[in-house]
């Protein structure tokens, strides 16, 4: 009986402990990409239970007394709390809004919060990709401040970061983190080679990244941050048009199968009979990335990314043409052909709570072909025959970059350290063509000659170790400091005999460099932060600045030194937000592109240059669903020492070089009408001058974009007007021996679009 008594107690004990211990299971994600989110903080309302969610989000939560609902928090997100339901959570946490909360991977290879960061940085979130819909990337890229991307049409393009506008080696373009293009073989269209609809966010640093990227990393660095696989089944479609020709179509699909997550995206764009005559493009843009998470410790990345591109290739307008509207060309057979594959494989594996590596492996090949109109010359004694060329530049890279990451146990301090190779062998062949040319000036027709003009091979091999250590000496202080050597090597092989238009001899080149960097930031509290730093740029000439049309290379690599303060403040209970920074990049050896009587170009090194600048970004949301944002720029860009041709610039601004840029924007989400969006964008450009002389200028533009979208159960529905008050309006002007060339903006433009979201919703 005494036995029976006990073994009830102690039945009756099991069942009160089983009652008590409640477990929840669940899986946290984000409400945009349905990515899973690592390392979430999940506790009940009285903070007596907790835990954090896993590499692939899920959690198991047990509770020592029963809870109606649980709290979520992670950095970069807005707090959430959730009932209990029956069944597993799957949560949808929204990203935060708040800039100082923003999670950011570019400034040291590494997630760091944006208020930890000792540079002028800014990313371009999921939300404003998602609700821009932009069919080129400035529409999105220029509303940060310091950034002016430059529109020459069916998403052909060139950038101006603290430089003027420009075509010059000085922007790195990377794709998670790896330069889209080799180093050496810069060209200012490349971002051709980015698939818009496989975007999860783009970071843009402002100034030089060499001590982590290595050289072009001068002006800025844009990383454009691939979507990782959802973790649960979500796919999506659409499709848009404008009244000016263009059509697009996306998709993407999405799920993951066990410990393999797979994503899939891409869009076909094309424009046909354009306002602009022989203005026609096609592009397909396919990516393919797939994540196998091996462990909770170990996980493979891999990801393939194709693009097949062809435009038609017209140039600029003269005053006369461009301020009657008179759209016509004079081009009907030159064009630019794109064709670039990327695949890449990164291995992650966190060794203990101190230690983790991360391997990438890629591999390149990539051509450019064209029939260029800038390279077309009237034949002097007949004006029916010019003469052009048929080129292509064309280069596979196999490589690798392998990194480290120590976390030691003073100071908060860390060392991020890696090496990179990367060997790009690149070839380059042009052959003149005869052009017939009509009585109107216009080019009919051509034909090959036979001729070469360039016909080489090189051989690049870059190399490069880069280390950046930070610690935290004091409570609110942090310090960062990096160093990167890098070696580019050059073996130029010519096919061509000396004296042809290409007639430098065989030989090696080399260049190196050691870029080091400078930072602190100060985190004072009570949302308010400072920051500096010093950091160095470096770029080597390019392939064709070096060779291409060159009987002795005479080109020094430029470098640059940048000192830049800034800071941030959030104000109004976190309502609104004001990032500023101010910049000095001093140049050395700049190379510039100087315009021959001729109307051929040939590149000098400048002797110094300065660029000044204050960045700004204001932020404010006086109530819920309303939003403001004002971005601006002040600069100031001239030179120190240059002279050209026996013509001395010192003191003169430097051309195409706006002293005033801003971009403004309203958006409004009315709480009454759930899923409508409204939005109406402001771009200034103030005037510049068109010439190093500084004897006329360009006025510069206002243009109003306006913007409505409407979600509806999957359904998204959207109109955008560009250029709302159909502004005449140049995206470039510069002046040259035979006269003014203004690179056209579009008139009034409607986008209609309509998406479909299939995907789970949260519980």
């Amino acid at each position: 009986m005494k036995r029976l008594v006990t073994g009830f107690v102690c039945l009756m004990a099991l069942c009160q402990i089983t009652y008590a211990q409640t477990i929840t299971k669940g899986q946290v994600i984000d409400a945009l990409t349905k990515e899973p989110l690592y390392g979430v903080t999940i506790r009940t309302t009285d903070a007596k239970a907790g835990t954090i969610s896993g590499i692939d989000g899920t959690f198991n939560l047990n509770m020592p007394a029963p809870a109606d609902s649980l709290v979520f928090s992670y950095i970069g997100y807005d707090l959430q709390k959730k009932p209990l339901n029956k069944g597993e959570l799957l949560v949808q946490l929204k990203p935060s809004s708040n800039q100082l909360n923003q999670i950011v991977v570019s400034a040291s290879r590494e997630a760091s919060t944006r208020t930890q960061t000792p540079v002028a940085i800014s990313a371009i979130s999921k939300e404003v990709l998602l609700e821009t819909k932009p069919v080129s990337l400035e529409q999105v890229l220029n509303k940060v401040s310091g950034v002016y991307m430059v529109n020459l049409g069916n998403e052909q393009h060139t950038m101006a970061i603290r430089q003027p506008i420009g075509y010059k080696s000085l922007f790195l373009y990377l794709e998670d983190g790896i330069p889209i293009r080799t180093t050496g073989n810069f060209n200012h269209n490349a971002l051709i080679e980015i698939n818009m609809g496989a975007l999860r966010n783009v970071e843009v640093i402002r100034g030089p990244a060499s001590s982590l990227y290595g050289s072009e990393a001068i002006g800025g660095a844009i990383n454009f941050i691939t979507q990782a696989p959802a973790q649960i089944f979500t796919a999506r479609v659409q499709a848009e048009g404008s009244d000016r020709g263009y059509r697009r179509t996306d998709f993407s699909v999405s799920n993951t199968f066990g410990k393999l997550g797979v994503y899939v995206a891409g869009y076909y764009a094309a424009q046909r009979n354009g306002i602009i005559e022989h203005s026609d493009f096609d592009k397909l843009a396919l990516t393919l990335r797939a994540d196998y998470s091996f462990s909770a410790t170990t996980k493979l990345i891999t990801s393939a990314s194709l693009v097949d591109y062809k435009t038609d290739q017209t140039g600029g307008l003269d005053s006369t043409r461009f301020y009657s509207k008179e759209y016509s060309s004079l081009h009907t057979f030159t064009y630019r052909k794109v064709d670039a594959l990327r695949l890449r494989a990164t291995l992650e594996h966190k060794w203990n709570a101190q230690h983790s590596t991360q391997v990438t492996g890629f591999y390149r090949n990539n051509a450019i072909g064209q029939n260029p109109f800038y390279a077309i010359k009237n034949v002097k004694g007949n004006p029916l025959k010019a003469q052009g060329e048929l080129n292509e530049d064309a280069f596979q890279s196999f490589g690798f970059v392998a990194q480290h990451k120590t976390m030691f146990s003073f100071l908060d301090a860390q060392l991020i350290s890696g090496i990179s190779t990367d060997y790009s062998p690149a070839s380059y062949e042009a052959e003149q063509i005869d052009i017939d040319r009509n009585e109107t000036g216009k080019y009919t027709n051509y034909s090959k000659t036979g001729t070469l003009l360039t016909d080489y091979d090189v051989k690049l091999l870059n190399t490069a170790a880069y280390a950046q250590f930070e610690l935290n000496p004091i409570e609110k202080l942090k310090g960062v400091a990096a160093l990167r050597y890098d070696r580019l090597d050059f073996d130029f092989d010519n096919h061509l005999e000396p004296g042809a238009f290409t007639g430098a001899p065989d030989e090696k080149n080399g260049f190196q460099s050691l870029t080091p960097k400078l930072g602190l930031t100060y985190d004072q509290g009570r949302d308010i932060g400072l920051y500096t730093n010093y950091s160095v740029g470096f770029t080597p000439p390019q392939i064709t600045e070096l060779y291409r049309g060159v009987q002795v290379p005479i080109l020094k690599p430029a470098n640059y030194n940048n000192y830049e303060l800034g800071g941030w403040i959030s104000f109004a209970q976190t309502k609104g937000y004001l990032d500023v920074s101010f910049y000095q990049l001093d140049g050395r050896n700049e190379i510039v592109n100087v315009r021959l009587d001729d109307g051929s170009y040939e590149n000098q090194n400048a002797g110094r240059t300065r660029h000044r600048g204050l960045e700004y970004t204001l932020k404010y949301a006086p109530v819920d669903g309303l939003n403001f944002r004002f971005s601006g720029t002040n600069a100031k860009h001239a030179y120190i020492e240059y002279n050209e041709k026996g013509v001395e610039f010192a003191g003169k601004e430097m051309a195409t070089a706006p002293r005033f840029i801003s971009n403004t924007e309203v958006t409004y989400k009315p709480a009454l009408v759930k899923g409508l969006r409204l939005g109406l964008e402001w771009q200034h450009m103030d005037s510049y001058y068109l010439d190093a002389a500084n004897s006329e200028k360009y006025s510069g533009y206002e243009l109003l974009n306006a913007r409505i979208g409407y979600v509806l159960i999957g359904f998204d529905l959207w109109a955008n007007v560009l250029n709302l008050t159909n502004e005449l309006y140049a995206t470039t002007a510069d002046k040259n021996a035979w006269g003014k060339s203004y690179r056209q903006g579009a008139p009034r433009t409607v986008h209609l679009g309509i998406g479909y979201t299939l995907g789970a919703r949260a519980k």
